[in-house]
């Protein structure tokens, strides 16, 4: 998946999502480890310092960690990265159901529209 980075928010916050959809989608799995923060910070186009930062958050949440001299690793834990993925998905399904709302749609005609789009495939 592409970096895309925009003016919307901190980039910091930008590069924790990007990584974060990368794990809970299996491009990393758990237990591999993560490029060097140069690597990730040229490819996403980004000061290394702020790469570093937004690792530095994963870390604190557990979903990545820090071997010594080894580098930075995936959590093993498959539970916590299903839950993240589960709250991922959550939090786009809200922000879908507030938009089409502001576009006028009620629950009902959001429902059909869903299931109409979904068998169409």
């Amino acid at each position: 998946m592409p970096w895309i980075l925009n003016a919307s928010g901190p980039i910091f916050v930008q590069l924790i999502e990007h990584l974060q959809n990368n794990i809970v989608s299996g491009k990393y799995d758990p237990g591999q480890k993560l490029p060097s923060v140069r690597d990730l910070a040229f490819d996403a186009g980004v000061n290394p310092n702020t790469m570093q930062r937004a690792l530095s958050e994963l870390e604190s949440t557990g979903l990545v960690h820090s071997e010594t001299t080894s580098g930075r690793f995936i959590t093993e834990d498959k539970k916590m990265i299903d839950e993240l993925r589960a709250s991922l998905a959550d939090s786009l399904k809200q922000e879908f159901f507030i938009n089409m709302g502001k576009l006028g749609f009620s629950e009902k005609e959001i429902l059909q529209f869903v299931n109409q789009n979904s068998t169409a495939k």
